[in-house]
């Protein structure tokens, strides 16, 4: 049997337990797939500044794809090696579908270093707090749009995705990550599998190379592109309806039971 020459996961209800850490036991199989060879590669919708910490934690110091796959991170360095920004344009075009079809949402955007946020969009990350800053409209600052953020009291996040995602087609990636009410947009064709392809054929490594995890709708792309895409037990419905294979939850060191499979 060939082992995976990079393990590509999410982290939060993925790799991470629900207390946001890396289990004992995960951590142990990280080390384990590396000491056959392979990468790890977190492919999450976090900022860089979300997943220093966690790489600490899991003994990992690669790279990693944030934000929903706009920016690659150099975890060793703290680096931002790569960045696929929104234009101002089409952020402003999908800032207008959503007010139609959502009125009252709230707006910010992700930088790739901080949160700029507007009066309506009161959601907010406790351990980010040192980096949002409230601005009048996010449009006016000369920032980078790595990702927007549109956030409804009223609406769920599969709610809000089928009201805007077929208006949005071709304009902006439309996805979540499972925040109760909140969208994240991207720019066409940024996906965390499109950038993970980029990696791949940058290292030489076919899809089929590939073992991914994840659990929430923006990890579907990822998860269908791997050569064997794992979807956890605590899913969302739509990643369990689509992906075949099947992990235990993040609870149960999902991740770490199958790599201890392939790789012990």
């Amino acid at each position: 049997m060939i082992l995976p020459r990079i393990v590509a996961t999410d982290l939060d209800g993925t790799l991470l337990t629900s207390d946001g850490t890396v289990s004992p036991r995960t951590r142990r199989a990280l080390q384990t797939a590396r000491a056959a060879g392979a990468e790890i590669v977190f492919v999450t919708a976090r900022a860089p500044r979300g997943v220093r910490g966690i790489a600490e934690q899991a003994g990992v110091a690669g790279t990693a794809i944030c934000s929903n796959g706009a920016i690659v991170y150099d975890v060793a360095t703290d680096e931002i090696t790569g960045r696929l920004p929104l234009d101002p344009a089409s952020a402003r075009k999908a800032a207008q579908a959503l007010a139609d079809a959502l009125p009252g949402v709230g707006l910010a955007v992700e930088t790739g270093r901080a949160i700029l946020t507007e009066a309506a969009y009161t959601r907010r990350i406790a351990d980010d707090l040192a980096y949002y800053r409230e601005v009048r409209s996010v449009f006016e600052e000369d920032e980078p749009i790595v990702k927007l953020l549109a956030l409804s009291q009223a609406h769920t996040a599969d709610e809000m995705a089928a009201a805007v995602t077929a208006v949005l087609a071709g304009v902006v990636e439309v996805t979540h990550s499972g925040g109760h009410g909140l969208l994240e947009i991207s720019a066409p064709g940024v996906t965390k599998a499109a950038t993970l392809d980029q990696l791949c054929r940058e290292r030489g490594v076919d899809a089929g190379e590939v073992v991914a995890f994840g659990d929430m709708p923006n990890d579907l792309a990822v998860l269908a592109y791997a050569g064997a895409g794992y979807a956890m037990a605590n899913a969302h419905p739509a990643v369990l309806a689509a992906i075949e294979r099947r992990t235990l939850a993040n609870d149960e060191d999902g991740v770490a039971v199958v790599l201890e499979r392939l790789y012990g």
